[in-house]
Formats: structure tokens, C-alpha cells, sequence
């Protein structure tokens, strides 16, 4: 149940110090030396308050493939991480491409009540890529859909994706693309280049990923309509998003955790933890979406968390599936990557991981430590590393490349709503989220 909570001596971004009260579910009041007569005190003297983040690319796995996940383990891996919202991909079974659908997913992370879950639509009918899928539709849903994917598909008709981008300008929505020509992948099983021709492994070559994503921001552009590019992984990809900013066209972009950390290096074991699509390249593009995230070519942080059960990963490299889980790391990486490295600060991290994914998915309500918005809070040590463990995973599945990394930082408190659903480092097991729904109608 939601209930009145100080959160004393917080580092709050822009200030030295703060106290943040809490009642109903939103924020009162912020100052210096608050209380309230019975409200629970959290000592926060330490800790970096960041707005609740908010995941624009999750596979909740639910309804169809509950063996790798479910909405709500989903959603509570994420409550680990610090994220209060996700928005779930659509590539479920049925495919999320009805308003039924979507409406679904909608409640069934009501009914959890970790964080809410926002349902992307799928941009075809069973993301085959033939036919637009029921887009107004959804819009008009319950899950008031604004984003749209096929997601582990490129929408690869250049006719099929002028007329999504034209439909969703409509209603202010936005068609997220995974960028991938599928010819110049066919079979692909790593990053083309130097490792996979050692390696004798099939490559999957840059230029699949930006030859799609200069086409789509040339369409974005004539349509006059707002283009997101899923998990940009590639030096080229960067400029590419550089150029059509400078041009004025309308399109955001993401990058994984893992992009600004992992190389192509570590497919050398054949741990198939490692492979991801798109798959882990170079260190050179690591530098160079590490630079774009750091100078806002790329506008946000976004986990692609992918759980696949055991079997799906221990076998061998070609037989194993594509992904990662990542909400429980993707803070700790991003700490690592980017701000020990002086090229991101902490305000820049509540922009990356919380208020520009709010605003790109149409998310109201998120991004903001300010009084009078709902109080959906992250609180952070930065001080305090660790070594990255099973203990650490709170979903279905356990395929992180990051086990026995040691990482900076830990989430001690997530608050989603007024409800705390991470208490001094530890998942509330059960939640009272009677007053999460209601807000939530």
C-alpha cells in the first residue's frame, strides 16, 4: 500500500543534498529538513536520486513464451534494475497486433504492479511485413498505443514502411525500426569482421544495419513523420543519425547497455551469452555510439531485455537464440561505460534512462522529480561495487553476459507510484497495489 515516505539527504540532480516527501503517491513537497508526522524515513545520505527509469525496449515474452518470462517477473527484474515503466515489444504469441492484445498486456502489468508496462504495437499483422497491423486501432485502446515495432524484424517494404510512418502521424505515435536488411544477414551468426573470418563464423556486416536506417530517415523526412532506431550498434549508424539531426529530421535513436560495453572479442569462447542480435561489434564502435550518446546524436539508453531460457543459450553457438536480459545491470553498466568515463553525468543519465524515453514513447508522468508528479523514484549508490551474480537476476531467465563482472553501484530503493518496490537492496516480495491500479485507471 502506498505510504507517506521522507526520503532524507538525497543527492537530488542540480543540488547538493534534499529531502523528497512522498504521500498518496506523489511527490509533496521537496526541501531541506522535511518530516511528517508518522511517515516512514528513508536515510538516503549517499544515495543519487534519479527520476523513475523507463525502458523503451523490453520482450515481456508474455502472452505465448511464459517459459522465458512473464509480465510479471518482467516487471519485477525491472523493479531490480530501478526501472518504474517498460515498454513491452510486441513480439508475443498472438503477436501484439490487435487493441485486444495490447489491452492485455496492459493489465496484466496493472495487476503486478512492479512498474507500469506500456504495450508497443506491432507495425504488421503478425509482424510478417505484408500488411499494416490494426494501428488506429490500438491508438485508440485502452493502451493508448503511441509507439509501434516489429521488433526482431526490419520492416523491410519500403512502401509498407512510408505508409506506417504517414498513418501513426496522425496520432502523434512513432514506428521504431530494427534496423537489419535481412539479405545481407542471412545466416549471420556475429559481428562481420576480423573475429568472425578467424572464427569461420557467417558475418553480419554494418552495412545491413545502415543501409536501412538511411532509407528510413530519408522516408521519415518525406513523410514529415517520427522515425526511433532500435539498438544502434555501428560507427557508420551514428553518422548517419548525425547527419538527419543536422537536417532537422524527426528521429530519435537507442543504444543497449551492452553496445557501450561488450566487443566481438568475447564471441571467442563460443559463450552464447554473447550472442545478440545485432550482434556485439568492434571496439571502435563501442567508441563511437559511446560519443554519440555523450554529444545526444543517440538520445537514450534502452535495455533490449531478451530472457531466453537455459536450453535456448547451452548449445551450441549457431543453434542458440539471439539475447540478453539486462533490466537488472543496464544502470550499473551504463555507471560504468559512461560515467566513470567522464563522458555522462548523473543528470545526463535521468535524461537517457528516464525523462527523453518518457517523452519519445508519450509516456506521461515519468522523467521528473518534481513536486505534484507521481512519485516514480530511483535511489542509487554509486559508491558501493560488486561482483554481478545469479542473485542479482529476478526473472525467468538467467542469460546475462555480466555474471561474474564485478560493477559499479546498486539500486537500494525503487518506488513506482508511492509503492517501494526495492526496499534497502532487496525485491519486495509482495506487493498491496490496490492503490497502484487505482492510479494507474
Amino acid at each position: 500500500m502506498s505510504q507517506t515516505l521522507v526520503i532524507a539527504g538525497v543527492q537530488l540532480l542540480g543540488r547538493e543534498s534534499a529531502d523528497i516527501v512522498i504521500e498518496n503517491g506523489v511527490i509533496a513537497e521537496i526541501g531541506t529538513g522535511l518530516s511528517r508526522s508518522g511517515a516512514r524515513v528513508i536515510d538516503a545520505a549517499g544515495l543519487v536520486a534519479l527520476p523513475g527509469l523507463v525502458d523503451l525496449h523490453t520482450h515481456l515474452r508474455e502472452p505465448g513464451f511464459e517459459a522465458s518470462e512473464t509480465v510479471l517477473t518482467g516487471t519485477q527484474a525491472a523493479a531490480a534494475g530501478g526501472f518504474t515503466a517498460v515498454f513491452a515489444m510486441p513480439n508475443t504469441q498472438p503477436v501484439a497486433d490487435t487493441a485486444g492484445v495490447v489491452e492485455q498486456e496492459l493489465a496484466l502489468g496493472e495487476a503486478a504492479g512492479y512498474a507500469t508496462v506500456q504495450p508497443i504495437g506491432a507495425v504488421t499483422v503478425g509482424q510478417k511485413g505484408e500488411r499494416l497491423a490494426e494501428l488506429g486501432a490500438m491508438a485508440g485502446s485502452r493502451a493508448r498505443v503511441r509507439v509501434f515495432s516489429d521488433d526482431g524484424f526490419c520492416v523491410w517494404d519500403p512502401l509498407i514502411m512510408r505508409r506506417a510512418l504517414e498513418y501513426v502521424k496522425s496520432f502523434g505515435g512513432v514506428i521504431a525500426q530494427h534496423a537489419q536488411d535481412p539479405r545481407l544477414t542471412e545466416g549471420a551468426q556475429m559481428n562481420e569482421g576480423v573475429v568472425s573470418a578467424e572464427l569461420g563464423l557467417a558475418g553480419w556486416p554494418a552495412v545491413a544495419e545502415e543501409s536501412i536506417i538511411a532509407r528510413d530517415v530519408l522516408l521519415a523526412e518525406h513523410v514529415g513523420s517520427r522515425l526511433h532506431v532500435c539498438h544502434l550498434s555501428t560507427a557508420g549508424s551514428v553518422d548517419i543519425i548525425r547527419w538527419a539531426k543536422k537536417r532537422g529530421i524527426q528521429v530519435t535513436a537507442e543504444v543497449t547497455p551492452h553496445h557501450l560495453l561488450l566487443t566481438d572479442d568475447l564471441v571467442r569462447d563460443y559463450d552464447a551469452r554473447y550472442k545478440v542480435n545485432p550482434p556485439l561489434r568492434t571496439a571502435e564502435d563501442v567508441m563511437a555510439v559511446r560519443e554519440g550518446l555523450a554529444d545526444g546524436t543517440i538520445d537514450i539508453v534502452a535495455t533490449d531485455h531478451a530472457p531466453h531460457p537455459a536450453e535456448n543459450k547451452a548449445c551450441e553457438w549457431q543453434a542458440a537464440a539471439n539475447g540478453m536480459v539486462g533490466l537488472e545491470s543496464a544502470l550499473r553498466v551504463v555507471h560504468q561505460a559512461m560515467v566513470q568515463t567522464g563522458q555522462l553525468d548523473w543528470a545526463d543519465i535521468a535524461r537517457v534512462m528516464s525523462s527523453a524515453p518518457a517523452r519519445i514513447g508519450r509516456l506521461d508522468g515519468f522523467g521528473a522529480l518534481e513536486v505534484g508528479r507521481p512519485a516514480h523514484v530511483t535511489l542509487y549508490d554509486p559508491n558501493v561495487p560488486g561482483v554481478f551474480t545469479e542473485a542479482d537476476l529476478h526473472g525467468r531467465s538467467q542469460n546475462s553476459p555480466y555474471l561474474g563482472r564485478e560493477l559499479p553501484g546498486r539500486v537500494l530503493w525503487t518506488i513506482h507510484g508511492g509503492v517501494v518496490t526495492v526496499d534497502g537492496g532487496a525485491l519486495v516480495e509482495e506487493l498491496d497495489t490496490r492503490a497502484a491500479r487505482s492510479r494507474s485507471l
